[in-house]
């Protein structure tokens, strides 16, 4: 259950991923990412009557780290599918998003079998592999370099939110959650306050963002409750599955050319992933 649960939020992070790379090429990315929070806060604060739950003070402890994560992963990954590829941000992101929970998950005691161990190291070569693309320029200005700086900033918050997350009791029910989203928000102001980017939501594009909160909280707590049911290093792998739906709807509706280095680095991380999973 726990592989199904991260297969689906894999699934609404890629989708919510999509969305948000499009709009954010017609709005802010800033804004964008704000309303997506908003969205995904609201929508989880009004369930939090229904699910109850009594959040200790690590919990929300937990909640803020995740919160922070959320809104630093969630800001350069809007950044980087507005000025770069999609369908290299979005890999980037995922591959970069496994590294911090697995490592916390190491830490803390968790001892993955040798076919999930070898799932987890072969997802390291695959970040070089997405991100190389010997076709276009890579220099530190070029669109490409930016998108995979961008996708590694964001997969490092990410990486940070699923790591928190992880922690927060399971009686806790869903006001951590929503602590972190709305969180989020105030981050990502922040940040975009320190870089001088525009964040205030003044078009429909940039609410837009909401339809990307929304999947991307549905998938963040099915991903919290598939790390109740097993290795957090096995949810977290599996849950960063979801940039190969980003690059799919990239490659078949806006038709982004995935070359030959990234599409290894693509079937490497689906290997990855399906080693994970059998293990």
């Amino acid at each position: 259950m726990s592989v199904l649960l991260s297969l689906v939020a894999a699934a609404a992070y890629g989708l919510a991923d999509f969305n948000g790379g499009l709009v954010s090429q017609r709005a802010s990315a800033w804004s964008v990412a704000l309303t997506a929070q908003l969205g995904g806060g609201a929508l989880v604060l009004l369930a939090v009557p229904f699910v109850g739950g009594s959040p200790t003070h690590d919990d929300l402890v937990w909640a803020v780290a995740a919160g922070v994560g959320n809104g630093l992963g969630t800001a350069f990954l809007y950044r980087g599918l507005s000025s770069g590829r999609m369908g290299v941000v979005a890999p980037v992101s995922g591959v970069g998003a496994v590294l911090v929970p697995v490592v916390v998950g190491l830490v803390s005691g968790e001892r993955p079998g040798p076919v999930t161990g070898l799932g987890i190291v072969l997802a390291l070569p695959a970040i070089w592999l997405v991100a190389r693309d010997s076709g276009e320029p890579t220099g530190p200005s070029s669109p490409r370099s930016s998108g995979a700086v961008d996708g590694l900033l964001a997969g490092l918050g990410f990486g940070t939110l699923f790591a928190a997350l992880a922690q927060v009791s399971e009686g806790a029910g869903l006001l951590p959650l929503a602590l972190n989203q709305l969180l989020a928000g105030v981050v990502i102001v922040g940040v975009a306050l320190l870089l001088r980017a525009p964040w205030v939501p003044s078009t429909r594009w940039a609410w837009a963002g909401v339809v990307s909160g929304v999947l991307g909280a549905i998938a963040t707590g099915l991903f919290q409750v598939a790390t109740r049911g097993g290795h957090l290093t096995v949810a977290a792998v599996i849950t960063s599955l979801y940039p190969a739906v980003t690059v799919l709807l990239a490659a078949t509706l806006l038709r982004e050319r995935v070359h030959p280095l990234q599409a290894a680095g693509l079937a490497l991380c689906a290997t990855a992933v399906v080693l994970v999973a059998t293990g």
